[in-house]
């Protein structure tokens, strides 16, 4: 589903990845883990085609196709979504409002009509009810005065209702208590299926206690260092990422 070969990129000049090699099969879910300025949100921007980063060598190809000259919104319309890290708000817009409207764009890319009204209602209750999302939630401005939990189960909320067919997790576990985290968690594992692919970026083992990952991939420096199975999380978590600076690429 996903193929990246060789990518190298950065900003304003300034290289982050190094040549980073992934391949990401449909029904699978894979980790991205690494301190601080790794290059795993830059990863995660590159791929879902943030104008900002510039690919200086390298590709990614989706479903056999190059990225290389589409847009986010043409990104998006393929299947491509991006859960941010730090959700930003938009006052004056309700949540359904902004999911209405975004399910509408990108069907109409496809060569759709707009979701029918009673379709589209019928599709919020079930996803609301998939994710245990109050009802009042949908009614409120995106993101306006949610806390961090409300803002991470509504970008949750935001997948469920595009299925796309890969889902990338930019530190989704970032400021959430243990409740949050285990809700935002069972959503993700609900809207897992043998046709999607999510990846998982996180500092910590944690999250990965709840979204169990097929593989585990390391970055530094803007490399994939190390890759394994979900034990190489434990490993992490136990030595920390000092011991893999001088790590071949496995």
């Amino acid at each position: 589903m996903l193929k990246v070969n060789n990518l190298y990129a950065g900003v304003e000049g300034n290289e982050i990845l190094n040549g980073i090699n992934l391949e990401v099969n449909a029904g699978e879910v894979h980790a991205i883990m690494g301190p601080n300025g790794s290059g795993k949100s830059t990863l995660a921007s590159v791929i879902a085609g943030k104008e900002e980063f510039e690919i200086t060598e390298g590709s990614i190809e989706f479903d056999g196709e190059n990225l290389e000259e589409t847009s986010p919104e043409e990104r998006a319309h393929k299947g491509i979504f991006l859960s941010f890290q730090y959700p930003v708000e938009i006052p004056g817009v309700s949540v359904t409002n902004f999911m209405k409207t975004a399910i509408n764009e990108s069907r109409k890319a496809r060569g759709f009509e707009d979701m029918p009204a009673n379709q589209m209602l019928k599709l919020i209750r079930e996803k609301s009810e998939l994710l245990e999302i109050d009802r009042k939630f949908l009614s409120r401005s995106l993101n306006e005065g949610f806390s961090g939990g409300e803002k991470k189960r509504n970008e949750i909320f935001q997948m469920a209702m595009l299925e796309p067919k890969l889902a990338i997790l930019d530190e989704t576990d970032s400021g959430l208590d243990i409740d949050a985290l285990r809700i935002v968690a069972n959503g993700v594992n609900k809207l897992r299926s043998k046709d999607n692919a999510i990846l998982v970026i996180t500092h910590y083992q944690r999250l990965l206690e709840y979204i169990v990952p097929d593989f585990v991939h390391v970055l530094h420096e803007g490399k994939i260092v190390k890759s394994g199975t979900k034990e190489l999380a434990l490993e992490l978590e136990e030595k920390g990422y000092d011991w893999l600076k001088n790590e071949s690429v496995v």
